[in-house]
């Protein structure tokens, strides 16, 4: 019995892992309702597991809610997370080492901001418009936009822009609320 249910656990972690199931977990979704509309990243804890908590942990406490896209560069990225729009602040909670990877910054690709220390992430990230390799083995890939794309591509221009766009509010795709 023992034995068979073991077999059968094993079984199912390896569909889960050789289908890359573990992204359409809601725990590891991440649903932001912006002002322009709705966009769905699949969170990768298996890149970087320490910036995936970090980010779950600010959901949970609602920390992105009203915060604006601070600095959108078209043909690059819209960023956001940071609480005073200025792109200087930052959570309370401490920073977060780098989990550089080979993950490839490419369109939809969510990455954490950080200033020049590789070290120093903590709140903000970036949604890439474009490719960006550039950036790889640079920055640390934490997410994947699977939906709503088309939205990101609609928050407006600027450093900051003039009418900036925000999130109105951020959860896991397992939080109901």
């Amino acid at each position: 019995m023992i034995r068979r249910t073991f077999l059968a656990a094993l079984a199912a972690t390896s569909l889960v892992l050789a289908s890359g199931a573990w992204a359409a977990s809601p725990d590891n979704t991440l649903i932001l309702e912006t002002s322009k509309g709705k966009v769905t990243i699949e969170l990768r804890p298996d890149l970087a597991p320490k910036h995936v908590a970090q980010i779950k942990t600010l959901v949970g406490q609602h920390f992105y809610d009203g915060i604006i896209f601070h600095r959108v560069i078209e043909g690059f990225m819209a960023q956001t997370g940071d609480p005073t729009g200025t792109g200087m602040g930052g959570s309370k909670l401490p920073d977060i080492p780098a989990e550089f990877s080979k993950a490839h910054f490419g369109r939809g690709t969510v990455g954490m901001a950080r200033a020049q220390d590789p070290n120093s992430a903590n709140s903000q990230f970036f949604i890439m418009f474009a490719d960006g390799s550039f950036l790889d083995g640079q920055y640390t890939v934490w997410g994947e936009v699977t939906d709503g794309m088309d939205i990101v591509d609609k928050i407006n221009r600027g450093e900051p822009p003039a009418n900036p766009d925000k999130i109105v509010k951020a959860r896991l795709a397992s939080d109901p609320n």
